[in-house]
């Protein structure tokens, strides 16, 4: 990605050209004062969505395309100048609105991460008629208390213990404390799940029998150690900078479609780095769905300043969703 053309500082030729060249196209986004809402395109707004696959988290039906939180949060993962590019985009008002066209197109479910940031925007969709999902991602160093006041805030289905912390425990001995929240996630009521990025977390979970209503599953495994680093050869890289190997992708699938409980892939475009053009993520997408479980989806995080990846992403959701797994 060229972060140069990504500026919200352009020029005002730079920004003539842009909005010249989108409405040729006829469908994107104008980068100046607008609203979100009108940056939407009509069509894409008013028409009805067709359904979505979906699959069941307890007793949810949940799409198999969910709509991610790392773009709304800032976390690019192409360093510190994308990061406040979105995060600068994503005000209050555009959050609403992307989730509120979400759901037009037939997204019904969202994995947010700051039950801060997001507990009066889910307010606003609720007052609006919206019948969204929410899943938390949370770190998982909290008391039952905090739990609780999540769930009441958010009114989520479901709170994830975050990946990163899992691997990291996992890794010092203390898995026993990602037990003990998924157990205090239950006695608040609503679905326990656990995210990781290493698939042996995954399995060791599963051999281990614990009570986990579901999975988050990391296409891509970003918290390998400098040793494990080491062992890896640098010829199957995606990129410089994070640990995005092409092999990572099978070795988490292999382990999803092993484990009962319904896992949701998350990062299966490896951060934007399998956004080059439209067959890419066609083929990221159809990679996914044809790698999991028929009961597993996937969760993508979506920036649609400059073109409509809400309704793109949509599509290929309805066109592999259903496909044959191997």
């Amino acid at each position: 990605m060229d972060l140069d053309r990504c500026d919200a500082n352009a020029t005002p030729r730079r920004e003539f050209l842009s909005r010249l060249s989108l409405a040729v196209a006829g469908s994107a986004l104008a980068i100046g004062k607008t609203s979100w809402a009108k940056e939407t395109p009509p069509a894409a707004a008013d028409s009805p969505a067709i359904p979505l696959p979906t699959i069941r988290l307890g007793n949810h039906d949940v799409t198999r395309l969910i709509a991610g939180s790392n773009p709304i949060s800032g976390y690019s993962y192409m360093g510190p100048i994308m990061d406040r590019h979105m995060t600068e985009y994503f005000t209050p008002e555009r959050i609403v609105e992307f989730l509120w066209s979400c759901e037009r197109a037939g997204i019904n479910t969202h994995q947010f991460s700051s039950p801060e940031q997001m507990a009066g925007i889910f307010r606003t969709l609720r007052e609006r008629g919206s019948k969204m999902n929410f899943i938390c991602l949370h770190s998982g160093e909290v008391q039952s208390a905090a739990i609780e006041q999540v769930v009441r805030d958010t009114q989520p289905i479901a709170i994830v213990h975050h990946g990163g912390v899992t691997d990291r425990l996992f890794r010092q001995d203390k898995s026993q404390q990602v037990h003990d929240f998924v157990k205090r996630v239950h006695d608040a009521g609503v679905l326990a799940g656990v995210s990781a990025h290493n698939p042996d977390c995954i399995k060791r979970i599963a051999d281990e029998g614990w009570r986990v209503d579901f999975f988050m599953t990391c296409f891509h495994y970003l918290t390998r150690t400098r040793e494990e680093l080491e062992k890896m050869p640098p010829v199957v890289t995606l990129q410089i900078g994070y640990s995005f190997f092409a092999s990572d992708p099978i070795a988490m699938t292999q382990v999803a479609r092993q484990v009962t409980q319904p896992c949701l892939g998350f990062k299966i475009l490896a951060a934007g780095r399998k956004c080059n053009d439209k067959q890419s993520v066609q083929e990221a997408f159809k990679f996914a769905f044809e790698h999991l479980k028929p009961t597993d989806g996937v969760i993508v995080g979506m920036y649609p300043r400059y073109h409509d990846q809400i309704h793109e992403n949509a599509e290929y959701a309805r066109q592999f969703g259903g496909a044959r797994h191997i």
